[in-house]
């Protein structure tokens, strides 16, 4: 009986855990998102052009990639939980000045502090999940933070667009005050206390960016890179190449992130199911496809083909993130889980980055102009079909990178007689 209370007891304060970490995942993801909506009303209000009025999305984002490393590290060597609260408390406040900034410079300075609050919620979130979960359900635990993740990001555009009518730009951030401060709420009530950590001191960064740990990095940049294509090229190509009306083209971009979200917490089930390499070697081989398939199925289905090609990537996509997180941060050092946590979160950052900037250069290549407004349709359709056959060959390379470092492991312990 007292076993059983023990366990019941054990179970809720998991789920408050889980609860405060998703939320804080959320926050982080639906701050990256909900600005953009706002952009023509900042615009008008602060009398800005467009490329002005970018830095508010451009600032958080830039925050948040150069503090994602430093946010862990400082969880490693100060506590996990000490560092969500601080980072929360950071996320309210900026948040708070956001709404109440009165130029645009403000604004944007309120956005660097919201974005190094958002590194925080989110390494911090990934090693405190990965701590607080039990070894047979990391697969899970990281399967939901990417479902999390996802939602936050596809909500954000969605309640942007419902609070701006009603409460202005400055309705955006306001509401993003009182969940900061549940998310704070909950931190405090829910997350196990830190453990006194002694006089060791972590081990450096160089030391923690092993051998076993840089393929992770690497695939991981191709990925993000790969899966941002579709978010900078898919537009291009459904609403000048197709024709489509903008309403029809943002319902056809929706189909990624709802899949996304639906497939998070199977993709983690699977990971704890069949292990993480195996499943990591099928999510590359979807995402593989799934390029591949993009550069091909529109040419000749034209709609059809683009969805049916999204709903092969993006599975994979979430098969990967489960699999390649829980890989890089399964044996892992309490002491070091931080700091992982915020590499990962700099390679995706930077797989992003390069995803908007180099394959964006290469799909104006392949359509032979910048000038998309008046480029022909088989001009943007091109230039779609060598990005994905481009994208294609790039998670193929990773897949070898993956499974040279699987060989590598493999021979080491025959090696060593493991």
């Amino acid at each position: 009986m007292e076993q059983a209370e023990k366990t019941g007891s054990e179970r809720t304060e998991r789920r408050g855990v889980t609860l405060t970490l998703s939320l804080s995942m959320l926050l982080a993801s639906l701050g990256t998102s909900i600005a953009n909506i706002a952009l023509p009303d900042l615009a008008k209000a602060f009398s800005a052009p467009f490329a002005e009025v970018q830095g508010v999305v451009v600032s958080y984002l830039a925050a948040l990639t150069i503090s994602v490393v430093i946010t862990g590290r400082l969880g490693d060597l100060y506590g996990l939980k000490r560092m969500q609260l601080a980072g929360l408390i950071l996320f309210a406040a900026a948040s708070l000045l956001s709404a109440a900034a009165p130029d645009l410079p403000l604004l944007m300075a309120a956005r660097v502090v919201q974005g190094v609050g958002a590194a925080f919620l989110m390494t911090i979130s990934m090693a405190l999940m990965r701590e607080t979960a039990s070894k047979a359900r990391i697969g899970r635990a990281m399967g939901l933070l990417g479902t999390v993740s996802a939602l936050g990001t596809a909500l954000g555009p969605s309640l942007g667009g419902a609070l701006i009518p009603l409460a202005g730009w400055r309705g955006i951030f306001w509401v993003q005050v009182p969940l900061a401060g549940l998310a704070l709420n909950l931190a405090i009530a829910t997350l196990p206390a830190d453990k006194a950590r002694g006089k060791t001191r972590p081990a450096s960064l160089l030391a923690t960016l092993e051998g076993r740990l840089v393929p992770n990095l690497i695939v991981n940049i191709v990925v993000a890179a790969v899966m941002m294509t579709t978010l900078v090229v898919g537009p291009f190509y459904l609403g000048l190449a197709l024709g489509l009306k903008a309403a029809i083209v943002g319902l056809v971009m929706s189909v990624g992130p709802v899949i996304s979200v639906v497939s998070g917490v199977p993709s983690g089930r699977l990971v704890d199911a069949w292990g993480a390499r195996t499943v990591l070697s099928i999510g590359l081989a979807m995402l593989a496809a799934g390029a591949f398939l993009l550069a091909i199925l529109p040419q000749m289905l034209d709609v059809a083909g683009y969805i049916a090609a999204i709903i092969v990537l993006t599975p994979g996509y979430q098969l990967f993130q489960a699999a390649n997180n829980t890989a890089a941060l399964a044996d892992v050092p309490k002491d070091r889980r931080g700091t992982i946590s915020g590499l990962l979160g700099l390679s995706r950052n930077i797989g992003l980055i390069s995803g908007a900037s180099l394959m964006g250069a290469v799909f104006v290549y392949g359509a032979g102009t910048d000038d998309f407004i008046h480029a022909t349709p088989a001009a943007i359709s091109a230039g779609m079909q060598l990005t994905f056959l481009l994208a294609g060959g790039l998670v193929l390379s990773a897949m070898a990178i993956v499974f040279a470092g699987a060989f590598k492991r493999t021979s080491a312990t025959i090696a060593s007689g493991g």
